[in-house]
């Protein structure tokens, strides 16, 4: 099976394909990416330099910053995920972005649900196929003091309260540094912050990767 990763960065979501089950990926991001762990090419991922129909799912992580809640002017930064869409209609394919993203909201991912210790809600618009029956979500987050937070930069035990989009509160604490990044990502490969911050855990794609590849199979 074959895996386009359109905006892939370090590659935190083809790593979780990979664990799934698919042989050959192939990554496009406009920035270098030096550490991506499979088949690498730099370029515009609007304009991605394949062939869309080489391959059997495509999978695209368009910047959040124009939606995130930790972004300070979202006017600064450009809405991807409406010419994504575009890009890949008729195709098959997830697109995965944060909370408040302008995206259908078919499956939505967190740490809880993969005894991941991170607060990390994601949100996957599938095209083509389904995802059936994801793991409880435990809104609680049942670990002492509550989940790490992996976002911006490194804040020691800083801890305190901060409030979701769903308007729930959860304490939180920022993470310690890169290699507890790496920990609590499960991304040891990574080499910088960034590269995690901004990744999607591969716990979440190998789960949804396992449901593409078991509806190919059926």
């Amino acid at each position: 099976m074959r895996l386009l990763d359109l905006f892939c960065g370090a590659g935190g979501a083809a790593m979780g394909y990979h664990q799934a089950g698919f042989d050959e990926i192939v990554g496009v991001d406009i920035i270098p990416q030096p550490n991506y762990p499979f088949t690498f090419i730099q370029g515009d991922a609007l304009e991605p330099p394949v062939r869309l129909e080489d391959f059997d799912l495509i999978h695209a992580s368009p910047p959040c910053q124009a939606y995130s809640i930790a972004t300070a002017d979202h006017s600064l930064h450009p809405d991807l995920v409406a010419p994504t869409r575009q890009l890949l209609n008729g195709y098959t394919f997830v697109i995965e972005n944060v909370m408040g993203a302008p995206i259908r909201p078919d499956v939505k991912l967190c740490g809880s649900m993969f005894n991941l210790e991170i607060r990390r809600h994601r949100l996957f618009e599938i095209e083509g196929w389904f995802v059936w029956g994801p793991p409880d979500c435990s809104r609680r987050h049942n670990w002492p003091n509550g989940p790490w937070e992996v976002n911006g930069n490194a804040g020691g035990h800083n801890q305190g309260w901060i409030v979701d989009p769903d308007r729930n509160a959860h304490l939180h604490k920022k993470y310690r540094d890169l290699a507890h990044a790496r920990e609590l990502m499960e991304m040891p490969w990574a080499a910088h912050n960034r590269e995690v911050t901004e990744a999607t855990p591969p716990a979440y794609t190998k789960f949804i990767g396992e449901q593409f590849l078991a509806m190919v199979e059926a």
